[in-house]
């Protein structure tokens, strides 16, 4: 499955380094009062999506990445040994920008290709794998944006 997130580190800010520094453990715990609430965190994902639509990856998508926590989907717990995460920059309550949701339809159709045991059916929200937990993507996520379109078989 894919499990879609959202990120911003402070939180609402967006553009700095501080996502790359929190997935690679390099993160300057004392360069933010936020930073406290966070503090020792060891997360990871398997692709990062900035606002502008360019894309980073952390862990290979053949390798488990620390980004659903404790989870289930379909009755399957432990999400992160069967899910590949993708982390959009982004926050609950403001809107992902357009050149995000291209680029992760692109993502997602490649990644179907790729592996076909994933489909459009397979991708969640950390809200779905998580609920009470997590809110993320949030309201601001457009999902029907997403699907609008989208055929993972071409």
């Amino acid at each position: 499955m894919i499990v879609v997130h959202g990120i911003s580190l402070p939180p609402g800010e967006f553009g700095g380094p501080e996502i790359e520094a929190l997935f690679t453990n390099q993160l300057d715990w004392d360069a933010h009062p936020y930073y406290d609430e966070i503090r020792g965190l060891e997360v990871s994902a398997h692709l990062l999506i900035r606002r502008d639509g360019s894309v980073l990856q952390f862990v290979p998508f053949t390798q488990r990445a620390w980004h659903a926590g404790e989870s289930c989907f379909r009755g399957q717990h432990r999400c992160n040994d069967f899910s590949i995460g993708i982390e959009l920059e982004g926050e609950d309550e403001t809107p992902y920008d357009d050149r995000q949701y291209p680029v992760l339809q692109g993502v997602i159709t490649a990644l179907c290709v790729a592996y076909p045991d994933i489909s459009p059916r397979e991708v969640a929200g950390h809200c779905d794998v998580a609920p009470g937990r997590k809110s993320d993507p949030g309201p601001a996520f457009d999902w029907f944006r997403l699907y609008d379109g989208f055929n993972p078989t071409d």
